[in-house]
């Protein structure tokens, strides 16, 4: 049995110096070392061994197993290392080749056009609000003088999720909550950027979802003129300086008095054309100035404090600005629309 351990000791260790790879190594280990290799077949017959002999070939047995099994770690960590070499040769790079371009993205033009307007009103002193897009009704309606059953909820017709829940169908909660939290003392100075949703037929001028900024300063001694100061200075920064503004009386359930703002046609400059129907003339946003009703119920003095608000669409003022002719363009992720804005800024 002794001659048999060692012959096979030799064996082994000269396939293990054969085996050119990790799989023909593990073939090795398996055939000599596993449960049907002949070195375990060679233990079996230790049975019928002498009590003498049994520890003999015990000690044996082991130091043949050892001495395989350190050859094959041995040979194992040599072909590892080849391997990694081998790869690493085959996956040099060339550093001094020119590299792939990497194709970046851009502002989707609804982006530039509210951060542009944030930039604006900032540099004016205002700070920027946000509130959720799931709303109560409390603060979508109720707070801003439109009590339950009020027509003018009519005007906005809502995604109820309950009967106190709702999508919020403009930003103006935001100014309500920004007025509660502000506990009747001023001065307030934001705008509120969002989302809003409202059930419509989506077509080329209307969506169920889009988005809105609203503006509101209540102050001591705030005016009319205040208002259309602000105004101006928004529409010939955003449209060039060489615009007008117009205010047309209006009516909106949470200012008194209420205005819309056209500005002077830019592609006609006044004299009428296709875009303007004639008019020389676009509306643009509306506004007016905070009612008391509304101030009064975020806790406001109406006697001492004023404010005024407005709000404008996004997507309408891209479009007037871009030359945009369908609100669409913007949900359908089309490439070929957004690699337009690529270079504007």
């Amino acid at each position: 049995m002794e001659e048999t351990l060692r012959s096979l000791q030799q064996e082994a260790i000269e396939k293990v110096n054969e085996a050119q790879d990790l799989k023909a190594l593990n073939d090795v280990r398996v055939a000599y070392l596993g449960k049907k290799g002949p070195v375990t077949e060679a233990l079996k017959g230790m049975g019928k061994l002498s009590a003498e002999e049994r520890p003999k070939m015990g000690a044996l047995a082991n130091e043949v197993r050892g001495a395989i099994t350190e050859t094959i770690e041995a040979k194992q960590a040599i072909l590892e290392k080849e391997a990694v070499e081998k790869k690493l040769q085959s996956e040099t790079i060339d550093v001094t080749l020119p590299g792939r371009p990497v194709k970046s993205g851009n502002h989707h033009p609804l982006t530039m056009i509210v951060e542009e307007i944030e930039d604006l009103f900032i540099g004016m002193g205002y700070t920027i609000a946000e509130g959720p897009e799931v709303e109560k009704d409390y603060y979508n309606f109720e707070a801003l003088n439109l009590p339950k059953g009020h027509p003018a909820r009519d005007m906005q017709d809502s995604f109820y999720i309950s009967e106190e829940t709702l999508l919020r169908t403009h930003t103006s909660p935001v100014q309500a909550r920004t007025m509660e939290l502000a506990d009747g003392k001023g001065p307030i100075k934001i705008i509120c950027p969002g989302k809003v949703y409202r059930r419509d037929t989506d077509d080329a001028t209307h969506s169920h979802q889009f988005t809105q900024i609203e503006g509101l300063v209540v102050d001591e001694h705030i005016r009319m003129s205040d208002l259309k100061g602000t105004l101006n200075v928004f529409a010939k920064k955003m449209f060039g300086e060489d615009r007008e503004i117009r205010l047309r009386p209006s009516f909106f359930p949470f200012t008194e008095p209420s205005v819309e703002m056209d500005i002077s046609c830019k592609i006609c400059g006044g004299e009428g054309c296709r875009v303007c129907k004639g008019t020389g003339w676009i509306e643009i946003l509306g506004a007016g100035m905070v009612h008391p009703n509304v101030l009064e119920m975020a806790g406001f003095d109406s006697s001492k404090y004023s404010g005024f608000a407005f709000g404008m669409g996004p997507e309408r003022i891209a479009m007037l600005k871009y030359g945009i002719d369908d609100i669409r363009h913007y949900y359908t992720n089309d490439t070929r629309f957004l690699k337009q804005f690529s270079e504007k800024e």
